[in-house]
C-alpha cells in the first residue's frame, strides 16, 4: 500500500476505484466498503484508492461539540488499513479551508483531476463537500458530466451489522471490551512508548511499564484491569494492564496506563509498545493496604493467564 500525505504527491491513475471516509476504528462495518473496493478494482483491472482525512473532520466541523475519543491514531489506522490490500492510501489534511470545498470542486479537482477516479464506492448516505451537498444521488444525476460510476453499499448491509464507531466507543467506556472487540473485528489497540514511573511495582513483585499515549485524542477505555497481549519490537508477550489512578498507592490521582508483562525482565524504557486489550477483568478499586493489593494482583494474573493461554 502506497501512502500519500499530500495530494501533490499523487499521480493520476488511468482507472482509479476510490472510496472516501474517516474510517475511525476500521471496524467490520467499514470492512464491507473496503472489500467491495478491492473486489471492484480487481474486476475492472483498476487500482484501489482510499481517501481519508486527518485530523478527524469532527474536530474541524464541530469544534464546540463534546469531544470524542478516537478509536485509532493515524498510525494505527494506517496499520489496520494495510491488511486490506489497498493499492493507494491518500491522507488529506482536513482544515477549515478544505471544509469549504464545494462538492463540485472536490469531484473535479480531487477525484477527477488529481486521482483519475472512474469508480466511486460509498457507504449508505455518505455525504461530502461544503454543507454535505455531495451525495450518491448527485453523482448519479451528473454521471455523464463527471464520467464516474458510483456504487453505494446498501443501508441493510451496513445496518444489519449494527456497527458504528459510537457503539464501540460506548462499549469501551463501559468496560465492555468483548462487545467492542466483536464490533471492531480485532482487539482494541493502544500504542505508546514506555516512560519512567515510580518503580513501586518492582517492590511488590509486579513491575510495570508505564505507557505514554502521545495522541491526546485517542480514546482511553474505562479504568480497570485488562488481560492484554503486548507487542515489543515484533515479539508478542502476555500481560495484564491497569488503567486508572491506582487509588491504593497513588496520592496525586493522575491517570496512568501500566502493563505488567508476564515472564519478562528486560529494559524497555523509550521503546514503542502496542497493546491489544482482550478482556476487561475488573474495576479499579481501593484496597485496604498493600498486602491486600498484592493478593488481588496475584488473582488478576491467574485469571489473565487463563484468558490468554
Amino acid at each position: 500500500m502506497k501512502i500519500y500525505r499530500d495530494i501533490k504527491e499523487f499521480e493520476p491513475l488511468n482507472k482509479a476505484v476510490v472510496t472516501i471516509g474517516a474510517f475511525d476504528g476500521v471496524h467490520i462495518g467499514h470492512k464491507k466498503i473496503l472489500n467491495r473496493l478491492t473486489e471492484l478494482s480487481s474486476l475492472v483491472n483498476g487500482e484501489s484508492v482510499l481517501i481519508t482525512f486527518w485530523p478527524h473532520p469532527r474536530f474541524v466541523l464541530k469544534k464546540d461539540a463534546e469531544p470524542i475519543g478516537l478509536l485509532n491514531t493515524l498510525e494505527e489506522k494506517i496499520h489496520l488499513l494495510d491488511s486490506y490490500k489497498i493499492d493507494h492510501l491518500l491522507i488529506l489534511n482536513f482544515n477549515e479551508e478544505f471544509a469549504k470545498l464545494t462538492a463540485d470542486a472536490f469531484i473535479e479537482n480531487i477525484l477527477i483531476k488529481s486521482i483519475g477516479t472512474r469508480f466511486l464506492v460509498l457507504g449508505y448516505d455518505h455525504r461530502f463537500g461544503n454543507n454535505r451537498e455531495g451525495s450518491i444521488d448527485y453523482l448519479n444525476a451528473n454521471k455523464e458530466r463527471f464520467g464516474i460510476e458510483s456504487i453505494e453499499i446498501p443501508k441493510q448491509e451496513i445496518e444489519s451489522l449494527a456497527i458504528s464507531s459510537t457503539l464501540i466507543r460506548k462499549a469501551l467506556l463501559n468496560g465492555d471490551s468483548t462487545v467492542a472487540n466483536q464490533n471492531l473485528g480485532y482487539p482494541y489497540l493502544l500504542r505508546g512508548f514506555v516512560i519512567e514511573g515510580n518503580k513501586l511495582g518492582r517492590t511488590i513483585g509486579f513491575p510495570t511499564a508505564n505507557i505514554f499515549i502521545e495522541d491526546q485524542d485517542k480514546l482511553i477505555p474505562k479504568n480497570g484491569v485488562y488481560a492484554v497481549y503486548v507487542y515489543i519490537e515484533g515479539e508478542r508477550y502476555k500481560g495484564m494492564l491497569n488503567i486508572g489512578v491506582r487509588p491504593t498507592i497513588n496520592n496525586d490521582k493522575r491517570r496512568t496506563i501500566e502493563v505488567h508483562i508476564f515472564d519478562f525482565n528486560e529494559d524497555v524504557y523509550g521503546k514503542t509498545v502496542r497493546l491489544e486489550l482482550i478482556t476487561y477483568i475488573r474495576d479499579e478499586v481501593k484496597f485496604n493496604g498493600i498486602d491486600a493489593l498484592i493478593e488481588q494482583l496475584k488473582k488478576d494474573e491467574i485469571e489473565s493467564r487463563s484468558i490468554l493461554k
